[in-house]
């Protein structure tokens, strides 16, 4: 069994198509850390077909579709960058060994509610029921009680600074352990914030998934930073509050506003994005909305062009043709991804203009929230 500097929290479509394709590519040319060792940290037993297929020694297989600067993309990829597929908490002594030990990265990508505080968080003994960062603070302590080197913490997940956000959970969760080891998440764990963007839009079976060609993995620069590997599509930014707000506040905002629409029974007969973005009305409303409530605030912060040139990126993206992303899949967490896409994108234009307004947004916010 290979050496795996790289432990990923995640098993989803969107890490197979992303960060493990990365490293997958990057390893071929000796440009990644190592190997990737999974664990499944919700313990689905009912994705246990997944998690075999994810270390198989042929790899697992991502299928690239859409359209390209013009010209059509349809090309399979092997990813065989998994060297290791495990569970929690049937193989908890094995990860806490391998994160105690060999890891040198620990990347994430949980459910939307996996930064989701619970009730076992509290406890210092082991828990299935605990959230992704308490599990992750006990795996930790394991590594500082062996006297472990300096590790690097990278979330994925769709949080703005997500290092940040994971790096306070976990050292609030912290206050039940040994100041001594506090301390040590304060200043020998390198905490990084990054934001990914790629639509993966269904699942392959046993593993693997449809993604579109564009991707991205910018990862905020820091003292001491380690890349997990080199890639056109990992880009290192001195900031990233405009990579960050113009996916968060446009792509992101404008799926959960077509979903809202979709689950308002305004349009129920679709069942894709494509579908959508295919209805002329539909189409023209989304257009409006960019035009209307979501650019003005980006010019509020003297982003307007900037804005306005993602916005076309973002509308061709929906109207990818190859493309099965269900309104479904977006459906779910509505109400975090809401708060989170909408809700926060006023509250960031209002930081320049307390009376800004956007009619269409603020009544989502509002039936979300009744």
């Amino acid at each position: 069994m290979s050496i795996t500097p790289l432990v990923q929290f995640g098993t989803s479509r969107f890490l197979q198509a992303h960060a493990d394709l990365f490293v997958s590519e990057a390893l071929q040319r000796g440009n990644a850390l190592g190997p990737i060792t999974v664990v499944q940290s919700s313990g689905d037993r009912s994705r246990s077909g997944r998690l075999a297929a994810l270390a198989a020694k042929d790899g697992f297989e991502i299928r690239i579709k859409g359209v390209d600067q013009g010209r059509l993309v349809d090309r399979e990829i092997r990813v065989s960058s998994v060297s290791r597929a495990l569970s929690l908490p049937h193989d908890l002594e094995i990860v806490s060994e391998i994160v105690s030990g060999e890891a040198r990265i620990i990347l994430s990508n949980t459910a939307d509610a996996g930064f989701r505080p619970s009730e076992a968080d509290s406890q210092r003994q082991y828990s299935q029921d605990m959230s992704y960062p308490a599990k992750l603070t006990w795996l930790l302590f394991r590594r500082f009680s062996n006297h472990g080197e300096p590790i690097q913490i990278m979330p994925t997940e769709l949080v703005p600074q997500n290092g940040a956000v994971l790096r306070e959970l976990v050292i609030g969760i912290a206050e039940c352990y040994p100041a001594e080891f506090r301390r040590w998440l304060e200043t020998d764990v390198i905490w990084v914030n990054s934001l990914v963007d790629r639509i993966v839009s269904e699942p392959l079976e046993p593993a693997g998934a449809v993604a579109e060609p564009y991707a991205l993995w910018a990862i905020e620069d820091q003292p001491g930073l380690v890349l997990p590997c080199t890639h056109p599509s990992v880009r290192v930014v001195a900031d990233l509050e405009q990579v960050e707000t113009l996916k968060l506040f446009i792509l992101n905002l404008g799926h959960t506003y077509l979903v809202s629409r979709w689950m308002n029974n305004e349009v129920p007969e679709h069942e894709f994005v494509r579908d959508m973005l295919g209805d002329q009305a539909v189409a023209a409303d989304l257009e409006d909305v960019y035009a209307r409530e979501v650019i003005p605030g980006f010019q509020l912060h003297g982003r307007e062009a900037e804005a306005e040139a993602y916005v076309k990126t973002t509308l061709d993206r929906f109207r990818n043709p190859f493309l099965d992303h269900r309104l479904s899949d977006i459906a779910q967490n509505h109400r975090d991804k809401v708060n989170r896409r909408i809700a926060s994108f006023l509250s960031w234009s209002r930081q320049e203009n307390p009376d800004f307004s956007a009619p269409r947004l603020e009544a989502i916010v509002e039936k979300t929230a009744s």
